[in-house]
Order: C-alpha cells, then sequence, then structure tokens
C-alpha cells in the first residue's frame, strides 16, 4: 500500500478548491448544502481510494481490522462504518472530479477497449432488484452477464485518458466519440469499435481508428508500425485486469447504485496513482508525428 501522507495531501489540496465551487453549486440549484462531519472528507475521501490500493477483498473488513486499530492516529476521528458507508453517496461527485484530475495526456498513441462489470451471477438475474432499471443483459465472448460496460481509453504509458460507464447492452461503438474529444493520432482498438462511419467521422477530428478486419473482409492495408502497434493492445488488457484484479473494481456484493459507483471511481483513482504502471516503453522518436 502506498504512504498515506502524499495521497492524504492531494486529496486536501484539492478538497479545498472543491468544496467552495460544489457549495455555491448547491445553493444555486437548490439542493440541500454538504452538512459538516467530525470526520473531514478528505479523510474520508482517503479511505476510499487506501482501500483499493491494499489487498482486503471487503470495505468492511478493510475500515474494521485495518483502518479502525492502525491508523486510529492517522484518522482520530473516523465514523463508524455504519455512518462512513452512509456518507460514501455523498463523496461521488467529490470523486469523480479528483478522478478527473489524475488523467494522463494524449501522446498521440491511444488504445481503446471495453470490460464487463456484472452486479449478479447469470443464475440470479431473473431475480436481481437492486440494479432493476440501471443495468441490462450483455453478452460477450465467455456468455451473457447482467450489468454494466466500462469503456477505457489509454495512453502507451498505460495512463488512463478517458472512461464511460454504459448498460451492459450498449454497442462499444456508440460512446466512442465522446470518449475520444482530447485524443488524436491513432487510436487502437478491437474488432468490435470496426466501423467506417465511426471512422470516417473520427479522421475529420484528427483521430485514425485503427482496427483488424473480420474473417470475411479484405485485410486491411497497414504499415508496419500500425500492425506492430495493433499486435501491442494487450496493454490495456493488462490494465483491464488491474483494475479489476488488484483496484477491485469488479465485485457483486453492492446494494446500492451510488455506492457502485464509489466503488468504482475509487478504484480508478487507485489505479490512476499506481506509481508503476503497464507500458509500452517507446521511444518518443517511434511516435506518429500526430503526437508532435
Amino acid at each position: 500500500m502506498d504512504s498515506i501522507l502524499p495521497l492524504f495531501c492531494s486529496v486536501d489540496d484539492f478538497w479545498y478548491e472543491f468544496a467552495p465551487m460544489w457549495q455555491r453549486h448547491l445553493l444555486a440549484t437548490g439542493h440541500q448544502r454538504l452538512r459538516a462531519s467530525v470526520m473531514h472528507p478528505s479523510e474520508m475521501l482517503t479511505i476510499l481510494i487506501l482501500f483499493h490500493q491494499s489487498h482486503y477483498r471487503t470495505f468492511k473488513a478493510f475500515y474494521v481490522e485495518y483502518v479502525g486499530p492502525c491508523l486510529h492516529r492517522e484518522f482520530p476521528h473516523r465514523l463508524s462504518y455504519t455512518r462512513f458507508v452512509a456518507w460514501m453517496p455523498r463523496l461521488l461527485v467529490a470523486l469523480c472530479a479528483y478522478e478527473q484530475t489524475q488523467h494522463g495526456a494524449c501522446t498521440g498513441l491511444s488504445f481503446i477497449d471495453s470490460t464487463k462489470l456484472p452486479v449478479c451471477h447469470p443464475a440470479r438475474i431473473g431475480q436481481h432488484r437492486v440494479f432493476a432499471g440501471h443495468a441490462e443483459r450483455g453478452k460477450t465472448s465467455t456468455g451473457w452477464f447482467f450489468g454494466f460496460k466500462l469503456h477505457l481509453v489509454v495512453n502507451d504509458h498505460g495512463q488512463l485518458l478517458a472512461w464511460k460507464l454504459t448498460a451492459g447492452n450498449v454497442d462499444d461503438r456508440r460512446p466512442v466519440l465522446n470518449l475520444v474529444q482530447s485524443v488524436v493520432g491513432k487510436l487502437f482498438g478491437d474488432k468490435g469499435y470496426l466501423s467506417a462511419p465511426l471512422a470516417a467521422v473520427l479522421r475529420a477530428r484528427g483521430v485514425e481508428l485503427v482496427t483488424k478486419s473480420r474473417k470475411n473482409m479484405a485485410p486491411p492495408l497497414l504499415t508496419l508500425e500500425d500492425a506492430t502497434l495493433l499486435r501491442k493492445r494487450s496493454l490495456i488488457e493488462t490494465i483491464i485486469d488491474q483494475l479489476k484484479n488488484q483496484c477491485q473494481i469488479d465485485h457483486t456484493r453492492h446494494r446500492s447504485p451510488l455506492n457502485f459507483l464509489v466503488n468504482l471511481v475509487a478504484g480508478l483513482i487507485a489505479y490512476d496513482r499506481q506509481p508503476r504502471k503497464p507500458s509500452l516503453h517507446l521511444a518518443w522518436n517511434l511516435l506518429p508525428s500526430a503526437a508532435a
């Protein structure tokens, strides 16, 4: 687990800039202001991110067995577990805003992919109620699931550039235009992103979509560089694996849609703050001219 102090300082600096703007927005829109708590929101945000940097599989075990006994000096005014969980939905907007500050910069080489986030076991799809009206049935190469899709765009350094959550039945190509608003250069994806109209729109925006062709199609004419980089798509698959198995964004124990989102965003932040990320380690002179 990373040192707590650098994480807390980063979160606390963000909070003191974010909180006044957020309170003014709540007042202007007629919503109730964020009430004060014995425990500072910066401390709560830090604990949420720390959980995803730990090896604990459940937040309750982490909070009760680790935060209480081992971090009582760092968090002297910690809330009870029940009270902390009740506060979590109120921190979602701040978590989302902080996560955006942790994104990397576009280098001209980007990779796009999606992954399923089931919310229940397939055998219980018919009786699931927590995410009724939000999650949908979807299908991947491994079969049917009920839940959401997480769409990601990363650069060649393994840094997140953009992400979007959709229902499980959404086509991978639909959120692409929203995801690549700050992306230029070449974008590498799998066959699920193959679309001539989409490629034309992206090209007008300065993005070249590079994918493999389907079996019943003629193979695309790719440069040696593009063909090599297309085989490096395993980079984003490795990132997805780390998000699911190290940052724990994927489990089916959620009992609240808002806490599901809190868990997801905190896990993305935990990955954003990893000092060492999967990377292609390319020399700058190998990057396309669009990165200049």
